[in-house]
């Protein structure tokens, strides 16, 4: 009741003024009297809220399809099981050497332990091929033919709440670095015309088991961590090279990081795909 007779003497006051004046006085009056009515409340627009867009629509390249493994380098120790004691490229300190000299195969093979050979600190060394397919959008699967490997990059981290546990492959965790123009730690990215990449994958790794840095015994340890580029390289639609650079760092068999690449080379389709079991003799 109250209400009503204050607007009621607003609309007097203004009915005792003069022509445009009262009709002010009287819109004024009319919109408080809706501004005041009980639920009804100023509406102001709200504008749409866009998600943010997911690994594979920042995708600066397309890594997906079948891939295999070019040997340009270092072919005595990737394309042939090294003999004892053929430790040369590795900077592996005394503790590593001695654990080396004392690894047999027969007795790692005896134990189940060949796919130590093919962990994540050296599975993108061995000569293979490789299918990359998104599992979703925001993780890359990398299948690895030789040894039967799975990796899988997380463009999502995992939670701090729930801990990773030790596996053969690690956790991976990578991003986009789009519009980059250097890569490989430090070095110019650029194209075989000179101009600058696309971009590159990020890729970091921990949480892995001990394992082999190559297949006569040079062991990497629980505490070791991985960095990885990866850059397309493209003449073509139908000439495409991935290369990616590694950097191993592991506090206990290393003096210093070990640092490779490895290059792939695009393949139409997955005819040449054969999955084989791991090996320490092949």
């Amino acid at each position: 009741m109250a209400m009503d007779t204050r607007r009621e003497g607003q609309w007097r006051r203004c009915a005792a003024r003069r022509g445009g004046r009262a009709l002010v006085c009287g819109l004024s009056a009319a919109l408080l009297a809706v501004c005041q009515a009980p639920g009804v409340q100023a509406q102001q627009p709200r504008a749409a809220t866009k998600p943010p867009p997911t690994a594979r629509e920042q995708a600066p390249f397309d890594p997906t399809g079948y891939w295999v493994s070019l040997i340009t380098q270092n072919w005595q120790y990737r394309m042939v099981v090294p003999g004892p004691g053929e430790y040369a490229d590795i900077p592996m300190n005394p503790q590593a050497r001695k654990a080396a000299d004392a690894w047999r195969a027969a007795a790692a093979t005896a134990a189940d332990q060949q796919c130590e050979a093919y962990g994540a600190a050296v599975i993108m060394r061995n000569p293979e091929r490789l299918h990359i397919s998104w599992q979703d959008d925001e993780t890359l699967r990398v299948q690895i033919d030789e040894g039967m490997q799975t990796r899988l990059l997380h463009f999502k981290p995992a939670s701090s709440a729930t801990p990773q546990a030790p596996s053969l492959q690690g956790y991976s965790t990578a991003h986009w670095i789009v519009d980059s123009t250097v890569n490989t730690f430090g070095a110019p990215v650029r194209t075989d015309t000179g101009q600058q990449h696309y971009g590159s994958l990020r890729v970091d790794t921990n949480d892995m088991l001990p394992g082999l840095l190559r297949k006569n015994g040079v062991p990497y340890g629980a505490d070791t961590q991985m960095s990885e580029y990866w850059d397309l390289r493209a003449l073509s639609s139908t000439q495409q090279w991935i290369t990616v650079s590694t950097k191993v760092e592991d506090p206990q068999y290393l003096f210093q990081p070990y640092v490779y690449d490895s290059i792939f080379q695009k393949e139409p389709d997955g005819s040449r795909w054969d999955p084989s079991p791991c090996s320490l003799t092949s």
